[in-house]
C-alpha cells in the first residue's frame, strides 16, 4: 500500500520567466532551475515572457531573470495582483530594464511600463562599464542579509530610479559617468543592490547583481563577443543570496502546508 502524502509534501508551484536580450539567458535559466530543483517539492514552469497570466495567478512563487522584456498591461496587472494578494516575487538583474537604441548611438530607458516598475519598486536607468564593485550590508538583521559580509564582485552595477519605498538589504556607492546612456551623469550616492518592496499582502525581492553574457548574446549589435562573462555567478556569496531569496519566496507556501 502506498504511503499517504504528508502535508509538507505538497508540490510548490513556481513560474520562472527567463528571456530577453544581451545576456546569456540559457546559462541563467539553467542555474536557477538547478537551485529550484534542490527542493524536490518545487515544480517549475518556464516561460520567455510575462504573458503567462494564468500560470502567474496560480503559482506559489514567481522568479524572473530578464532584460528588456516589457509585459503587456494585462500581464502587469496579473503580476501586481499576484504580489498584492500575498505572493512573493524574486526578480533578478535586468528585470526592471526597458532599452531603446537611439539614432545618436545612445541607449534610452523609456518609462513605458510604469505599472510594472512600481510593482518592482525601481526602473533601470543606466550602468557603468563592468568593473569591481564593493557591496555593503545595509540591514544585517534581516534573514536574507544576516551573516553576509561585505564583498567585492565584478558585475554590471544597475543604477535605477526608485518607484516605491524600499527596504534595502545590500547596497553600494557610486558616482560618476555611465557612457553610452542618455541618463549618464550620477552624483555620488548609495544605490540599492538587493532590496525588498512590500506590496499589499506580498512583496518583491530584487537582486540587481548577476550579469552573464556568452559569445552570441550581443546579436544583432555584435555577431561575436570574445569573452564569456559570469560576473557575480562566480561567487559563492551570490549563490547564497539566490538560495536565501528562493527560500524567502517559498516560505508562504511552506507555512500554508504546516497549517493544513
Amino acid at each position: 500500500m502506498a504511503e499517504e502524502r504528508k502535508a509538507d509534501q505538497r508540490p510548490i508551484n513556481c513560474v520562472l520567466i527567463a528571456g530577453g536580450r544581451y545576456h546569456d539567458i540559457d546559462f541563467a535559466r539553467l542555474e536557477l532551475l538547478k537551485l529550484l530543483a534542490e527542493d524536490e517539492r518545487v515544480r517549475t514552469r518556464v516561460f520567455e515572457d510575462f504573458e503567462c497570466v494564468e500560470a502567474i495567478a496560480a503559482c506559489d512563487l514567481l522568479v524572473s531573470y530578464t532584460c528588456d522584456v516589457m509585459p503587456s498591461l494585462k500581464a502587469q496587472e496579473a503580476i501586481r495582483a499576484f504580489v498584492a494578494g500575498g505572493g512573493r516575487y524574486y526578480a533578478l538583474h535586468g528585470t526592471n530594464s526597458i532599452l531603446r537604441f537611439l539614432e545618436n548611438g545612445l541607449v534610452d530607458t523609456p518609462d513605458w511600463a510604469p505599472h510594472f516598475m512600481e510593482t518592482l519598486g525601481s526602473a533601470f536607468a543606466s550602468h557603468p562599464p563592468i568593473e569591481p564593485i564593493r557591496i555593503e550590508v545595509a540591514d544585517a538583521k534581516h534573514p536574507i542579509s544576516a551573516g553576509i559580509e561585505p564583498f567585492e564582485t565584478t558585475d554590471e552595477l544597475y543604477l535605477s530610479r526608485p518607484r516605491a519605498d524600499l527596504h534595502v538589504l545590500l547596497d553600494t556607492e557610486f558616482g560618476g559617468e555611465t557612457p553610452g546612456f542618455v541618463d549618464a551623469t550620477w552624483e555620488k550616492a548609495r544605490h540599492p543592490v538587493v532590496y525588498l518592496r512590500p506590496l499589499g499582502e506580498g512583496a518583491v525581492l530584487y537582486n540587481a547583481l548577476g550579469h552573464c553574457r556568452g559569445h552570441y548574446d550581443l546579436q544583432p549589435l555584435r555577431d561575436w563577443w570574445p569573452t564569456v562573462d559570469r560576473c557575480s555567478w562566480e561567487l559563492d556569496v551570490y549563490y547564497e543570496l539566490l538560495r536565501r531569496g528562493l527560500d524567502w519566496a517559498k516560505a508562504p507556501a511552506i507555512q500554508r502546508m504546516k497549517g493544513e
